[in-house]
């Protein structure tokens, strides 16, 4: 067993976010271990670009309430508790909703190599975010 320190908290960097997001890394698997998990947090209407992950990524949600969108056009709107499950090689994006903060545990497996999984992609156009939040909100 082994008890980890509290590891600082960095601002996400505007090239992968728009908006303010706080990022807490929480481990970084070693070998054979290749999980990381980060605990993200989103001020309201901030989101990732567009991106996707070699082994996939999953999302729980602890705090908010925030949005998760695909090419394909799918949009969900998540909530505390939700967890959700990005397949690899998948572009998606995802972020607070507009009126809420948003936290989520951001669970991914390095690549084999230990290269970075994720590759990052062009921004989410506010038009695009704009869309998602009026096709998920609850009238």
């Amino acid at each position: 067993m082994e008890l980890l320190p509290v590891r600082p908290t960095r601002k996400g960097p505007a090239s992968a976010f728009t908006g303010d997001v706080y990022v807490t890394p929480i481990c970084v698997g070693t070998g054979p271990s290749r999980m990381s998990v980060s605990l993200v947090r989103f001020t309201p209407g901030a989101h990732t670009n567009w991106h996707h992950h070699a082994v996939g990524q999953t999302l729980h949600v602890t705090e908010g309430v925030g949005l998760v969108g695909t090419r394909d056009g799918t949009v969900l709107r998540i909530h505390a508790g939700e967890t959700i499950v990005c397949p690899p090689g998948e572009d998606h994006w995802h972020g607070a909703a507009p009126d809420t903060f948003m936290s989520h545990l951001a669970m991914l497996e390095t690549k084999p190599d230990g290269g970075d999984p994720t590759t990052w992609l062009e921004p989410v156009t506010d038009q695009h975010y704009e869309q998602a939040d009026n096709k998920t909100r609850r009238h």
